[in-house]
């Protein structure tokens, strides 16, 4: 059986090109004891694949040049050795972008395709769900009636932020690119208010939306906007950061925030959350998480794109802003 894998073939300068992945096909290996073959049906694409890409020191090794490139993936596992995984599972973990894939079952966690579709495992009950929650909940520590702003906000992670907002008894503005985004914060995810950044000023949007101050900022972008929800903040306001996707493509060096002393006069912290290490804790967050969903109080948006020959070009739309939803990739066997 032909595996297809996308390796790491250079590290980029700037944006990722075709020139930095090589695509091979290569027969798949036998498993040998302790081992298991997963069939990986749909392959998370995420802004946090383009600093793994990098040579540098950060919260997780740098993929190596040649190596397949890590992503989070689910699927089902159709050979197995492992005591632990049977035939017919289904399993996520972090397989990497290659049609099937050997595993000694380390990191892998068993799902229940009956309680989702399997690609909402990568999106509100996987990593950006789980990001959302514990980055909200433990880090920005929102309290009934504070008002909350997310940039990114029609993204993997923004759009659970604020659900999870509201659910708690917050006002909740997104900040999103584009009036269709920003309808979609209203009117299907219950936000109160969205900032089109793309056709009004951040700081006009912020003025309009948040007269009183922001208590949480969720920050997925970084930049400008950063900087600008820092003129805002509220005494003993919370900043959370979870990215930076307007700097990852940097060629100069990532731009930092030029309003920090307003951290100092308002007496607000700014802290960073890096979704491992609340590990031990995903089964309880998938589990109330799941009850949100079943309860109506808590929406999925997936924007799946279909053929794995095309991860280049489509792990690009992240950096475009042309996803709407959480970006997943459809394997096709």
């Amino acid at each position: 059986m032909k595996n297809r894998q996308f390796l790491l073939a250079s590290r980029p300068t700037g944006e990722p090109d075709a020139s930095n992945w090589e695509y091979v096909e290569k027969d798949t290996p036998e498993i040998q004891d302790g081992q298991m073959l997963v069939k990986v049906e749909f392959i998370s694409l995420d802004p946090a694949m383009r600093g793994w890409m990098n040579d540098a020191k950060s919260y997780i090794e740098p993929v190596q040049i040649g190596e397949v490139m890590r992503a989070g993936t689910v699927g089902e596992v159709i050979e197995s050795k492992h005591p632990k995984f049977q035939k017919g599972d289904h399993v996520y973990g972090h397989l990497g972008v290659q049609a099937y894939a050997v595993s000694d079952g380390s990191g892998l966690h068993k799902v229940d395709p009956a309680l989702a579709p399997l690609e909402r495992f990568l999106g509100v009950l996987g990593m950006p769900g789980m990001t959302a929650y514990f980055g909200l909940l433990n880090t920005g520590k929102p309290q009934a009636g504070e008002t909350v702003v997310v940039s990114g906000a029609a993204g993997a992670v923004g759009g659970v932020v604020g659900q999870i907002a509201k659910i708690k008894g917050c006002r909740v503005v997104g900040i999103a690119g584009g009036k269709e985004k920003c309808d979609f914060l209203i009117n299907e995810l219950g936000f109160d208010d969205a900032i089109d950044y793309k056709n009004e000023s951040v700081k006009d949007g912020l003025k309009r939306t948040c007269p009183k101050g922001v208590d949480v900022y969720f920050d997925n972008v970084g930049g400008d906007i950063l900087d600008d929800v820092l003129t805002r903040i509220r005494k003993h306001a919370r900043i959370v950061i979870c990215g930076a996707i307007s700097q990852y493509n940097n060629t100069t060096p990532v731009k930092g925030p030029s309003n920090y002393l307003s951290l100092l006069v308002n007496r607000a912290r700014m802290e960073g959350i890096v979704v491992f290490d609340n590990a031990a804790h995903y089964g309880e967050a998938a589990k109330e998480m799941a009850g949100w969903i079943h309860e109506g109080k808590l929406k999925a948006k997936e924007h799946v794109v279909e053929g794995l020959k095309s991860f280049p070009e489509t792990l690009m739309m992240l950096f475009k802003g042309e996803n709407f939803g959480k970006l997943v990739l459809k394997v096709d066997h």
